[in-house]
């Protein structure tokens, strides 16, 4: 007889790999995502197709309504970029903030993706960072993301039009090195991983995103970001859907959660030959240059 267990139904009877294997990165645990990567980009894709009568479309309206206007603006006249600029404040070297999400439409985002981690769908989560319900993979060059239709639009949309301009904007000597996407998402909580490291990215160029909905308010969880050259450590906080962009080789580190909660999503640019703890070569970049999108193919690399 044959088969008709969806691929859905599949990935619900999965069993993934504890917290404790993780951490140690047993080689079951890469056995187990490896093994079973088909099996769960499918069932993604018949979740999505399930709820898509359910939920709202992930799409440009969730974002700040000043950038998406000067974006949209830049798109049609790159010249225009310098509105853009204006939204973006250097809160340390090589380090600007800006508002991205608008907080009363991001609650949007959050109930889609509260939807994600009910569904039953083993989601893998980023190596060494936090272990919990929030943490997942987001590009699909990993093994175990979050591979439904609509979010995978909603990302490469972020990736595209937003994150890669606003980069390219901002440090123009990374144009050549970022084709290349990665992304993953954490969740802080004072029970569970609260801290990463001092550490530097294996990116171009990082975008760290707040997804807190209003009224969750968290304290401490600062990010820290250390400048070599003066020695200083610039402490900075999320306010509620606010980004916080930078060059991967800058050195920073999470402080731990003491209260509250703290979601973030965290967006990556890279090469085809990632090269992180330098800058690059300078460069003279126009900015119709600057708003397009590359048309290298996507790599099957991935950080971690």
């Amino acid at each position: 007889m044959q088969n008709t267990t969806s691929p859905l139904e599949l990935a619900r009877s999965l069993d993934p790999p504890g917290r404790d294997a993780t951490l140690r990165r047993d080689a079951s645990v890469h056995t187990f995502w490896s093994a079973n990567r088909r099996l769960l980009a499918d069932a993604w894709v018949d979740w999505d197709a399930a709820r898509s009568t359910d939920l709202v479309v992930l799409d440009e309206s969730l974002l700040d309504s000043r950038l998406r206007a000067a974006v949209t603006n830049a798109w049609v006249d790159p010249t225009t970029e310098t509105a853009v600029m204006e939204l973006l404040d250097e809160v340390a070297p090589d380090v600007y903030a800006f508002q991205f999400f608008d907080p009363e439409r991001i609650a949007v985002l959050r109930d889609y993706l509260e939807h994600v981690w009910d569904a039953g769908i083993p989601l893998r989560p980023p190596y060494g960072i936090v272990l919990n319900r929030g943490g997942a993979m987001l590009d699909l060059r990993s093994d175990g993301a979050l591979a439904a239709p609509t979010f995978q639009t909603f990302y490469r949309m972020v990736m595209d039009r937003y994150m890669r301009p606003i980069a390219r904007l901002l440090f123009h000597d990374i144009v050549g090195h970022d084709a290349q996407t990665f992304g993953f998402s954490i969740h802080y909580q004072p029970t569970t991983d609260t801290s990463i490291r001092p550490h530097t990215d294996a990116s171009s160029v990082t975008l760290n995103v707040n997804a807190n909905l209003p009224g969750e308010t968290f304290t401490g969880s600062t990010v820290d970001f250390f400048d070599s050259a003066s020695g200083e450590v610039h402490p900075l906080t999320f306010d509620i859907g606010t980004a916080m962009i930078h060059r991967g080789n800058v050195p920073h580190t999470a402080q731990p959660i003491t209260s509250g909660e703290r979601t973030n999503l965290v967006f990556w640019l890279m090469g085809d030959n990632p090269a992180p703890l330098q800058q690059f070569e300078a460069r003279t970049v126009s900015a119709h240059d600057r708003w397009t999108v590359p048309t290298a193919a996507q790599t099957t690399w991935a950080p971690f």
